[in-house]
């Protein structure tokens, strides 16, 4: 069943070019609205979780009007017009065990859980992940669509580290991080920027800066060297550090923060 475009009942008449400059691909409106990424909306239309004026959607590329049109994703009505302008940024330092999920069916304590119900409401998820026993910067939004782009596999986004191990961190060790190299896994990892920051006792404290997403990727690497990871934690994800933010508390990104960020992935 197809859906055509024009406005429901009662509503005011729009000119042509209204409406051709109001008229939004269903997956990005459901992305603008915060609701999740670009990518989840496709694979909800698939699913047939989608209603646009009471009749489902079966393309991914139909056009609708936020502003006039009913959008209902998994039965649940979507605020109208949702703008970039509305969507919350929010930097959160996760604490270690804190799962970055929405939900746990474990019961374990999840980011979602670090915030007041206001924001909740508001859907915020967060930009990739930080697993279980890692802490620091994670950024949490509404904005779908500036979500599938910092995850994107082909987006090259750096991510900062401060990495404290035990075990013997050699020239050789930092060498062979560095030029790229294969996991006992067989996965082949990109060059990774590793410095020694200090050193005591048996305990190296490494900086390693990340372009790449495999999962849980410094711990693996640490392993193949025999290195123990005793404090894993994210600093700075592109343009954004993490500064003093205490554990387990977050903040909003200031309008230059925003920009900066934005501009960073175009």
């Amino acid at each position: 069943m197809t859906i055509n475009n024009t406005p429901p009942r009662g509503s005011a008449p729009q000119s042509k070019e209204e409406t051709a400059s109001s008229l939004l691909r269903i997956n990005k409106a459901i992305a603008q609205a915060g609701i999740c990424s670009r990518r989840r909306a496709d694979e909800f239309i698939a699913k047939g979780k989608v209603r646009v004026n009471n009749l489902p959607v079966s393309s991914p590329g139909m056009k609708v009007d936020p502003l006039h049109d009913v959008i209902e994703v998994d039965g649940k009505k979507i605020a109208p017009g949702g703008t970039e302008q509305q969507h919350l940024y929010l930097l959160l330092n996760k604490p270690v065990r804190t799962v970055t999920t929405l939900s746990d069916p474990q019961g374990r304590k999840t980011v979602l859980d670090l915030f007041p119900e206001a924001i909740k409401k508001r859907r915020i998820f967060p930009i990739g992940r930080l697993d279980y026993c890692s802490e620091g910067l994670l950024l949490m939004t509404t904005d779908g669509n500036l979500t599938q782009k910092m995850t994107h596999p082909s987006f090259n986004h750096p991510k900062e580290y401060e990495v404290h191990v035990s075990g013997t961190v050699t020239a050789d060790t930092v060498k062979t991080m560095s030029s790229g190299m294969v996991l006992a896994e067989g996965d082949h990892l990109r060059s990774v920027n590793v410095n020694i920051i200090s050193r005591m006792g048996k305990t190296t404290t490494l900086r390693m800066i990340l372009r790449q997403g495999v999962n849980r990727q410094i711990r693996r690497m640490c392993r193949d060297f025999g290195l123990k990871v005793l404090k894993l934690k994210r600093i700075r994800q592109g343009t954004i550090t993490l500064g003093t933010l205490a554990p387990g508390t977050f903040r909003e990104l200031t309008s230059q923060e925003i920009t900066d960020l934005k501009k960073s992935i175009h």
